[in-house]
């Protein structure tokens, strides 16, 4: 019950907002369309109208280009800084590689539910040191890696930095030593597939010139089975300089061709060598091939003009071990 203050009439019933009755304009309150507030009066017989239907939240979609990074303060604001210094890696084999040498260096962890027993040493640590992983669909995983052959499972790690040839070589052993100088050579698979040859026959390092663009990418980690955390990736200065380092060492260079030098099988060969590896098709640089103390080339029947450069470096090495 409604109770008006003494003194003041009562209140009558409450008025329609102005407007001219039955004129069916918006604000009036005629028995037109507008109704009080210039909404037309349903009849409660008829049946609500239809709700729109919402469509279906679209599944979780990473995007493989920038990945999230929870609680990674250190690595700088920016996602171009991340770029520089992170890795996304991809096959099994490659993760558990990173995971037994470097775990600390692993930010985030994508895989299927089919993969959880095979990584389920990874996951345990994961949890232990607060660090986020995903169970995604087979479709995600194709956007993370970028790639079908991702094996299940994607991981987001620190790159790790190359060394400095004067710190390779002080804590170099004595005793045969091989190493693989590679001048231009860039593609991923190639690359990939020398590190597993090269950590398949105990191969020193990677000497990659001042100059080279060429990185560990995904697909060369894939590639590599876990080759690329084995094998130390040496980044050199200058040309003359390098040469004159190695061979302080006891190095013999040998620059490898496809016609035109000593017969691999036949040839002796030192126990610490550099074997230079050009680019398919262009080859190596003219002066550093004169530079080189060898020249090398690996005999074959003449039906195709020579191996690619992967498989001429398993050629190569496994040369050079059969002998060390």
């Amino acid at each position: 019950m409604r109770h008006d203050p003494p003194g003041k009439p009562p209140r009558g019933p409450r008025q329609p907002p102005t407007g001219q009755p039955g004129t069916g304009g918006p604000g009036t309150g005629g028995p037109g369309t507008g109704g009080p507030w210039g909404r037309p009066p349903r009849d409660r017989g008829d049946a609500p109208p239809e709700r729109e239907a919402r469509p279906p939240r679209a599944p979780y979609a990473p995007r493989p280009a920038e990945p999230s990074h929870e609680g990674d303060h250190e690595l700088g604001p920016s996602a171009r800084e991340r770029r520089n210094v992170e890795l996304r890696l991809y096959g099994l084999n490659a993760v558990r590689a990173v995971f037994a040498k470097r775990p600390q260096a692993i930010r985030k962890l994508y895989l299927a539910e089919a993969r959880i027993p095979a990584v389920q040493p990874i996951l345990k640590w994961c949890v232990a040191n607060r660090v986020g992983y995903r169970v995604v669909d087979e479709e995600d995983l194709h956007k993370l890696a970028a790639s079908t052959h991702h094996e299940g499972v994607v991981a987001d790690v620190l790159r790790e930095e190359p060394l400095a040839l004067s710190n390779w070589l002080r804590d170099l052993p004595a005793g045969p030593q091989c190493a693989i100088w590679l001048d231009g050579v860039g593609n991923p698979h190639n690359f990939g597939a020398i590190l597993r040859s090269a950590a398949h026959f105990g191969v020193g390092a990677i000497l990659l010139p001042k100059h080279s663009t060429l990185t560990l990418s995904g697909a060369a980690a894939r590639v590599a089975e876990g080759g690329a955390e084995v094998v130390p990736m040496v980044r050199l200065g200058r040309t003359d300089n390098a040469i004159a380092q190695l061979r302080s060492t006891g190095f013999t260079l040998a620059a490898t061709v496809v016609q035109g030098g000593s017969d691999l099988f036949s040839a002796p060969l030192p126990q610490r060598v550099i074997y230079v590896l050009g680019a398919e098709g262009e080859g190596m640089d003219r002066e550093l091939a004169a530079a080189c103390d060898l020249r090398l080339s690996i005999p074959g029947t003449g039906a195709v003009e020579s191996l690619n450069v992967a498989a001429a470096a398993a050629v190569l090495l496994a040369s050079w071990r059969a002998r060390s």
